[in-house]
């Protein structure tokens, strides 16, 4: 039996997304928001997390794909995110900026995949940059 049935696939995401923005934090990044989605009108798509490449002065916008170790240790989750992922996460980006009013701001997609081995209460993590 899997290690994840005992919690539920949000609590493992939401866990999963707390481990990345730490890792980040740790990597010279501050946090903007998590879990953003368009507050008003037709519902863009959600950005896990928004941090501020403090070493780069860039907006990253973070898609987080956590898996259980135990199970998924030879996946590559970043794999899944695929074209329709990123149009969204560009759109909701697109509203981001322009509601904060940072036309001038650099900014770029990362990936950060993050298997959590609940047991041992390890993970490992993977950043791409730049998707």
């Amino acid at each position: 039996m899997s290690v994840i049935s005992n919690i539920s696939k949000k609590t493992f995401g939401d866990l999963g997304e707390t481990i990345a923005a730490n890792y980040l934090q740790s990597k010279n990044y501050r946090i903007v928001a998590m879990n953003y989605a368009n507050p008003s009108g037709r519902r863009l798509g959600e950005v896990d997390i928004i941090a501020k490449d403090l070493a780069k002065n860039e907006l990253v916008f973070v898609e987080v794909k956590a898996r259980e170790m135990q199970k998924f240790q030879d996946t590559n989750p970043e794999e899944n995110v695929n074209y329709h992922k990123l149009r969204k996460m560009d759109k909701i980006a697109y509203f981001y900026i322009k509601q904060n009013n940072l036309d001038d701001c650099s900014y770029r997609f990362d990936v950060i995949s993050v298997w959590i081995n609940l047991t041992s209460r390890r993970a490992k993590i993977k950043h791409l940059k730049s998707i």
